[in-house]
């Protein structure tokens, strides 16, 4: 069988099939595993670990949806869902009186710490574990190489 510039070769299909399926399978542990402990989703967990990262654990939320990877629609709707449990607030941005901060509020820390340290341990047991030093230091060069494209002229990313 040839291989045309219309379909992957078998060791990129292996490739990039690999990567697809392996990122599957980690987002539905981590949206079960989150679920179960500490009943959050993957997604409100990315926007309290956003937080937690930033100044004061506040951003504003048009800094909060363009810093996210897993949902860039309806950080609003995430934002409203985390403050109707408690776990994060909601502020009037004094600069911009139509401008909002999302605020990671006291028990949205101590909740958010109890999903990191069980989010860490499923991430290296089930995907980080599995590899050598010197294997992550190559994946970490693929993931930069990756993000040195976000913007060059041709790339989609």
């Amino acid at each position: 069988m040839t291989v045309s510039d219309d379909d992957f070769t078998e060791l990129e299909g292996n490739a990039w099939g690999g990567l697809l399926g392996m990122h599957a399978r980690m987002m539905r542990a981590i949206e079960a595993d989150l679920q179960a402990r500490v009943g959050i989703s993957h997604a409100e967990f990315e926007v309290m670990l956003r937080l937690s990262w930033a100044e004061g654990q506040r951003l504003r939320l048009q800094d909060l949806d363009a810093r996210a990877i897993m949902s860039r629609s309806g950080i609003s709707r995430i934002v409203e869902r985390l403050e109707k449990s408690g776990l994060v607030s909601r502020e009037t941005a004094p600069e911009d009186r139509r401008g909002a901060y999302a605020v990671l509020t006291r028990k949205g820390q101590a909740e958010f710490a109890e999903a990191l340290r069980g989010h860490v341990a499923l991430v290296r047991q089930n995907f980080l574990g599995l590899y050598s030093g010197p294997e992550l230091n190559q994946m970490a060069d693929f993931w930069r190489k990756q993000k040195a494209l976000v913007g060059l002229p041709g790339s989609v990313l």
